[in-house]
């Protein structure tokens, strides 16, 4: 796979996470707003790109998927509590959830799609 649609859908993840959280707290339609609660989890996704250099093997649940997914997550956390942002403790286990199965999902379904391709 290449590192282009990988990066792509681990964006789209956690574009959707945003997405769904902000939409469901009624706080869906500024574009500012968005961008506001999306940039400390890009950055963090973009962090644990470069710790793991996903860019090798992007779709890999080890090391690739799971650096990735952690970094994203704390990195993410750390952002929102410098720019004074909230991190409240279900939040962060509602972001480590759905963002383990943003993450994680699409790499278990590549991985077992390419197992059966090889087969």
């Amino acid at each position: 796979m290449r590192s282009a649609v990988a990066a792509g859908l681990d964006v789209c993840g956690v574009l959707v996470f945003v997405a769904i959280g902000r939409a469901s707290h009624e706080e869906a339609g500024s574009l500012t707003g968005f961008a506001g609660t999306a940039w400390p989890f890009l950055a963090g996704l973009g962090a644990g790109w470069l710790a793991v250099r996903a860019w090798r093997r992007p779709e890999g649940l080890v090391p690739a998927g799971i650096g990735i997914w952690v970094t994203a997550v704390a990195v993410g956390m750390v952002l929102r509590v410098v720019s004074g942002q909230g991190t409240a403790f279900a939040f962060v286990v509602v972001a480590l959830l759905f963002l383990a199965l943003m993450l994680l999902g699409w790499r278990t379904v590549a991985h077992f799609v390419g197992r059966r391709a090889a087969s």
